[in-house]
């Protein structure tokens, strides 16, 4: 009987991978979250605090989507070197951890006014991201899931350095009066969601291959495409499920937010659209882009093991052989005349015998190549006669 083989895909990731991971997600996360409370404290009145509010709430809920996940990852990678978790532990373990990030990241926003409703719906908000994406993390797919969140970072990024260079951006757009600078906004919003799906599809691909070959020499084997498309999706998926938790946990403070005045509201559910096609187009472009990676690789002789090039293949050899086999017994078969078949070993020797006595054997019985040899002393008994 032989060992079940592992599925590569609940095969755990390195310990210094999902650390680096880690650090980075709750780094981002930390900048997120300073940065809204830094917005929200800054302004003079009510009003301004609300929509900062809100204006911040989305990049908050999907920073703490990721840390959440990121944070459960290592927690299960180091708890799996000292013991097996089942599917059920593994959860726990997992959504605990989520919850533990979300009440540490929630603490930033509540103490900001411990009497405001809406400090404490954000803070809710975002302790709920944590613990969903905790909750993510317990699948038993840690090498998708960590190639997810390392591509959702990598997205995080992108957007920031966008964004530090917006306007030459935008001027390059042709933005200018109203109706052109609201076009070059909707170009530069399309843009920079194509670029995080593209970014995001090869950042997945690339830990997965790279994890692919560390792993050539086990029994796992590799991953299949749905899990590189899948990887590619996450950090599309992970930004729409922040906007669903931003319009759901966090509807009160957009709806506030719209009360400031008719502008506000407009504004509010304009980013919110767009936020929502920008998810979409980073879900599907990470995940076209993965596919398409994965599909330029199939074949190649560095994911798939074959034959050398360098060995001659099987058939030239067996080819060779069989003629010189063929060769090696026609030069052993007799030649004959007149389309006379050739004798077996058994018909020589009994010739052989038979020459040596005259007069024995049928002439018309024997060979082309014996007759000659047996007419002759039967010509001289003739004569003797």
């Amino acid at each position: 009987m032989t060992d079940r083989q592992t599925a590569p895909e609940t095969i755990e990731e390195s310990r210094l991978t999902v650390a680096l991971l880690a650090f980075a997600a709750v780094g981002w996360t930390a900048a997120m979250l300073w940065s809204a409370r830094a917005s929200i404290t800054s302004r003079a009145d009510a009003a301004m605090e609300v929509t900062s509010t809100a204006y911040a709430l989305p990049g908050a809920v999907s920073a703490d989507l990721v840390a959440g996940a990121a944070v459960a990852l290592l927690v299960l990678t180091l708890v799996s070197g000292r013991w097996t978790l089942g599917a059920t532990a593994r959860f726990a373990v997992a959504t605990g951890s989520g919850l533990l990030v979300g009440l540490v990241s929630a603490i930033p926003i509540i103490t900001i006014n411990t009497l405001g409703t809406i400090y404490a719906a954000v803070g809710g908000t975002v302790a709920a991201a944590a613990t969903i994406g905790g909750a993510l993390a317990g699948l038993r797919l840690p090498r998708v899931i960590t190639a997810a969140a390392a591509a959702s970072v990598g997205v995080f990024l992108i957007g920031f350095v966008l964004n530090l260079f917006q306007e030459p951006v935008l001027n390059a757009f042709g933005a200018g009066d109203t109706a052109s600078s609201a076009n070059a906004a909707q170009w530069f919003s399309y843009s920079q969601a194509a670029l995080s799906g593209l970014a995001a599809g090869l950042i997945s691909y690339a830990l997965l291959r790279r994890a692919r070959h560390r792993d050539a020499s086990s029994t796992a084997g590799g991953l299949r495409w749905p899990m590189y498309a899948l990887a590619g999706a996450g950090p599309g998926m992970l930004l729409v499920i922040g906007e669903l938790l931003s319009r759901t946990a966090g509807a009160k403070v957009l709806d506030l937010a719209g009360k400031v005045s008719e502008l506000e509201r407009t504004v509010q559910e304009l980013l919110s659209t767009a936020r929502l096609n920008n998810a979409l187009i980073v879900l599907f472009a990470g995940a076209l882009t993965a596919i398409f990676a994965v599909g330029r690789t199939l074949g190649s002789p560095a994911d798939e093991a074959g034959p050398s090039a360098e060995e001659p293949p099987a058939t030239t050899d067996t080819g060779i052989r069989g003629r010189a086999d063929r060769a090696s017994r026609d030069d052993a078969e007799p030649e004959t005349t007149d389309g006379a078949e050739p004798e077996s070993r058994d018909d020589a020797e009994a010739e052989t015998t038979e020459s040596a006595q005259p007069g024995t054997r049928d002439v018309g019985e024997a060979g082309t190549g014996v007759k000659g040899a047996a007419e002759a002393p039967r010509d001289k008994s003739e004569a003797g006669a």
